[in-house]
């Protein structure tokens, strides 16, 4: 396994939550990052136990001031010299406010040197029809979407964004559509499409806007494993930090606002699909191990009499999101050299830019 840096020397701002044990927010994220070479400064939104998948947990959230101190602190010292901003898990409105000055402030300082920063804004705020922050934080995200360059939401969060019910692929492009060109963010993947809940596979769909703000459409279908894992958006962020930053290095085009293609660049050419398959080579395969350890510890768990089934309810779901956390540190090899499994396909812009014909979420989202 060769431990050269896949990318050139790369600082990253990862503004997420933390955990003591298991891997989500920032214990996921700056693991990855800097096991492929970034230089990673951790500032952190929660301080929990562990992640709320234990459905219990000991800690507490930093609050907007302490955040915004956190990084004045930085400021004063001249430690903000960052190439890359990460941002994640945000406790409330006021804490994606503070992240966005500073994501702002940041911009700002490298106004002058186009392809200097880049943001990564992944707005966490549910999944699969449920939201698990406060109703202001959906305001408070759209509110920063014209600031980032690359967004990571799933399914759900990008209905919440874009207002529009995404139920097929005609919808789904409606809403890229939509954030590409009326909040002007160039990069977009939604993290996990599926419209049946029953398909054997998940489709991670991607696009890189033209000048025009019109869409590159792609998309990969991956297995979907039967288990669940958390952090898995967190590593996925992670691994797109650095796979795209790779890619983007490898086309020469780090002076170009917001790292974006020329025009003419097909979408399985952009750098960010040529990213997706490599970030999803890696996954893949690091959760079907997981998925052979947890099976493997429940069964030993289990005993020849059935033990684990004696235990108490909430026993059993303690030791079965345990034995799911993610193997990363057994499997560095997986991380840093992926196997290309799954490519990239061409997604057609099936719509033109309508606003009239867009279908809106009933009750609207804010």
């Amino acid at each position: 396994m060769s431990v050269e840096p896949l990318v050139p020397e790369t600082k990253v701002l990862a503004i997420a939550s933390h955990v003591v044990y298991g891997r989500v927010g920032n214990t996921m994220a700056a693991f990855v990052m800097q096991t492929l070479g970034c230089e990673v400064a951790a500032l952190n939104t929660v301080h929990y136990s562990n992640h709320l998948g234990y459905r219990q947990y000991k800690g507490t959230k930093t609050s907007a001031d302490d955040i915004s101190d956190l990084y004045v602190g930085l400021k004063q010292s001249y430690l903000t010299d960052f190439d890359v901003m990460l941002t994640g898990y945000a406790p409330n409105a006021k804490a994606v406010d503070a992240i966005g000055a500073i994501g702002r402030d940041l911009k700002l300082k490298a106004s002058t040197k186009p392809g200097s920063f880049f943001w990564v804004l992944d707005p966490v705020m549910g999944d699969e029809g449920r939201i698990y922050v406060d109703g202001d934080v959906i305001p408070a995200y759209k509110g920063l979407l014209r600031d980032a360059d690359l967004i990571l939401p799933n399914q759900f969060e990008l209905e919440l964004l874009s207002e529009i019910e995404i139920r097929s692929t005609s919808d789904l492009t409606k809403a890229i559509i939509k954030l590409h060109q009326d909040y002007r963010v160039p990069h977009i993947v939604v993290t996990s499409v599926r419209f049946d809940p029953l398909s054997p596979f998940i489709s991670i769909v991607g696009s890189t806007s033209c000048a025009d703000g019109s869409p590159r459409l792609f998309k990969v279908d991956v297995p979907a494993i039967d288990c669940f894992f958390s952090g898995t958006g967190d590593m996925f962020a992670a691994l797109t930090v650095v796979r795209l930053r790779e890619a983007v290095s490898n086309e020469g085009l780090f002076a170009s606002k917001a790292w974006q293609s020329p025009d003419e660049t097909d979408a399985l050419e952009l750098p960010l699909a040529k990213a997706v398959e490599k970030v999803l080579g890696s996954m893949h395969i690091i959760l079907q191990k997981t998925k052979v350890a947890r099976d493997a510890e429940l069964e030993k768990m289990s005993g020849p009499q059935g033990a684990m089934e004696k235990d108490s309810e909430k026993r059993v779901h303690l030791r079965k999101t345990k034995a799911a956390e993610v193997r990363l540190v057994r499997n560095l090899r997986d991380l840093r050299e992926p196997a290309i499994c799954h490519q990239a396909q061409a997604l057609a812009k099936t719509e033109s830019w309508n606003p009239a014909r867009l279908p809106q979420l009933k009750g609207g989202t804010g």
